[in-house]
């Protein structure tokens, strides 16, 4: 008991750690599993006992037998099935091709390469050689986010490191499954056959009960035949049975199912996904919190001192600075990416939880059947994971800066509501070449906006998804436009400092609007004009309109006939270069007028001779 209460302790408390120093929670779970395991029988215990014993001998220990295995198998099903929540086709619109050759060309570059340099390096075998190239070809996204969370870069550089992060896993677990058969298999002739059997029944099983599974859940729940109170877990239960049943069909499928699972649900847009995404995000945090700890606390001192050696240094030299970057470029080439992100792109390959929890399993089950080299898995993948995670955490961001990939300025925009005006106002930035994202909890707003080709995604501000994707690392202005007053208060307080480093504004209240002259610094547009007053314009004219200015009178004038006819309301001054200056509330005077300037207004045509955009 207090064994398990102190791995859930130590597991938070790592995970708070991470978090006040900007860190993947996977390097101080890593050190403290092999604190109070290895290094506490090692060092610190007086009868040379594991302060945390997870298996000892194969039958004693806090998962005794086979325990372990189907508590690691069962954890990372549901890791990758939230993961799998996460990702959305619309992210990939530019990169698509990027991610798939990364997946299958990176991933067969690292699958030989690394092999082949396990081999020749530390002299293992070719069967456990190619077992350790397979178990690190998958990079992590629970290690991958917190490190590009703090990092501005462009959309797409972060969507490919993410959905490469995800849809690896399962490759990577499914290339482990092939080699593992291979060498369980001693058929002689039937090896090769068996396994690629073995491969191809894993692939079938693996979609078709994912893709129907996910299916049947959507058709449950969005019926509500499953109450409210019941989803979550409901939710838990069906991903542990359909990676059971498509394993018992298949052996180690269950992976490939469960991301599929999530993928297909996670694009369905229905509305209960945020929920169950909150949820599955609070268990996926406690159990890598848990799977860290206990594995890197299963490793022995012995096999720590086996990779103690300038081989593995040369070894992981090698896959790092020669095969990564050779898969990068191999699968980048022809795209769009620059060559400084893909520079970037080689540099940053942490592995995690999958890579760690798959070697734990196959490499104790090969050493206790006395498999030569087994011995040697474990530790070697324990140790690519810390080096790079921490290579990466301690790096990337100087990296970004040193190749030229970190944005000096995040020009992006986001905007909280995705009602008409604020999807008439990002439609107007979007055609002027500025990112624009839409945030609104209102499913019906979401879709519209994604009509119009517009970026919109729903979400929680009270939450912390915002905060922790990595796709709006390019963000730089922040508007909330909702009708709650109060919301859009607590949306700059929340995240001015992430997404609004050169300018977070919101609409004035109802309040604000009666005494003009003192309006917020932080108010947006007109000075006298509160949501109701420009959703108001905005059902009456929905179009943005663009006049050319003849100099800061003609500017005063203009805004004093949109005060006066409350039929028009002042937006942005556009200068002769295109480049936007957003009109605030506060300071009219602070314009800047120059020469091909115009003003752009939503609303009724201010002057006879007016171009009008029609939104």
């Amino acid at each position: 008991m207090v064994e398990l209460a102190g791995i859930i302790i130590l597991g938070i408390l790592a995970q708070w750690v991470a978090w006040r120093l900007k860190i993947p929670a996977i390097l101080p779970l890593i050190l403290i599993g092999l604190l109070v395991g290895p290094f506490a029988a090692e060092y610190l215990s007086e009868d040379g006992t594991k302060w945390i014993e997870p298996m000892w001998d194969g039958s004693k220990g806090l998962f005794a037998g086979e325990s372990l295995f189907y508590f690691v198998s069962l954890a990372i099903s549901i890791i990758l099935f939230e993961g799998g929540l996460t990702l959305k086709l619309s992210e990939i619109k530019n990169v698509g091709p990027v991610i798939t050759k990364l997946i299958t060309l990176g991933s067969l570059v690292t699958f030989i390469g690394a092999a082949v340099a396990a081999h020749f390096v530390f002299n293992l075998s070719w069967e456990i050689s190619f077992l350790f190239s397979a178990l690190i070809i998958v990079t992590g996204p629970t290690v991958i986010t917190p490190i590009l969370r703090n990092i501005p870069l462009k959309k797409d550089v972060s969507a490919v490191l993410k959905w490469e992060g995800i849809l690896i896993d399962p490759i990577g677990a499914l290339v482990a499954v092939l080699v593992f058969e291979f060498i369980s298999v001693d058929a002689g002739g039937e090896f090769t056959k068996t396994a690629f059997i073995e491969f191809g029944k894993i692939v079938l099983f693996g979609t078709t009960f994912g893709f129907t599974f996910a299916h049947a859940m959507n058709f449950i729940i969005v019926r509500k035949w499953i109450p409210h109170y019941l989803l979550n877990v409901f939710a838990l239960a069906a991903v542990l049975g359909v990676f059971v049943l498509s394993d018992a069909f298949a052996h180690e499928s269950g992976l490939l199912a469960v991301v599929v699972m999530g993928m297909v649900l996670g694009n369905t847009n229905s509305g209960y996904l945020k929920e169950l995404l909150y949820f599955k995000e609070s268990l996926s945090v406690l159990l890598i919190s848990i799977l860290f700890i206990v594995l890197a606390a299963n490793i022995n001192f012995e096999e720590l001192l086996l990779i103690k050696s300038w081989k593995t240094a040369i070894l992981f030299a090698i896959v790092i600075f020669l095969i990564r970057p050779i898969g990068v470029f191999l699968s980048t080439s022809r795209s769009p990416l620059k060559l400084n992100e893909k520079l970037f792109i080689s540099w940053v390959g942490p592995r995690g939880i999958v890579a760690a929890g798959i070697a734990s399993l196959f490499g104790t089950k090969l050493a206790i059947k006395g498999v030569p080299g087994a011995e040697y898995i474990t530790p070697l993948v324990f140790a690519v994971v810390l080096i790079t995670v921490l290579l990466n955490a301690t790096t990337a961001r100087y990296f970004a800066k040193i190749v030229g990939v970190f944005l000096k300025e995040s020009e992006g925009v986001l905007i909280i509501g995705a009602s008409k005006f604020p999807r008439i106002v990002a439609s107007y930035l979007n055609d002027n070449n500025r990112r624009v994202v839409l945030i609104d909890s209102n499913e019906n707003n979401i879709q519209k906006a994604t009509e119009m080709g517009l970026e919109a995604f729903s979400a929680n501000i009270y939450s912390d998804t915002l905060e922790d994707n990595v796709e709006l690392s390019d963000i730089g202005y922040l508007m909330s436009l909702t009708a709650n007053s109060e919301i859009n208060k607590y949306v700059l307080n929340k995240f001015k400092k992430q997404f609004g480093e050169n300018g977070a504004f919101r609409l004035i209240t109802s309040e604000e609007m009666k005494n003009p002259n003192n309006n917020p610094q932080q108010g947006l547009f007109s000075h006298i004009d509160d949501f109701a007053s420009i959703d108001k314009v905005a059902n009456q004219n929905p179009s943005i309109q663009e006049i050319e200015l003849n100099g800061k009178e003609h500017y005063d004038k203009l805004i004093d006939t949109t005060n006066r006819n409350k039929e028009s309301v002042p937006l942005f001054i556009k200068d002769a270069e295109g480049v936007l200056q957003i009109i605030s509330s506060y300071n009219k005077e602070a314009v800047q007028i120059q020469k091909g300037s115009k003003l752009v207004y939503l609303g009724t045509p201010l002057e006879p001779k007016i171009e009008s955009l029609e939104t």
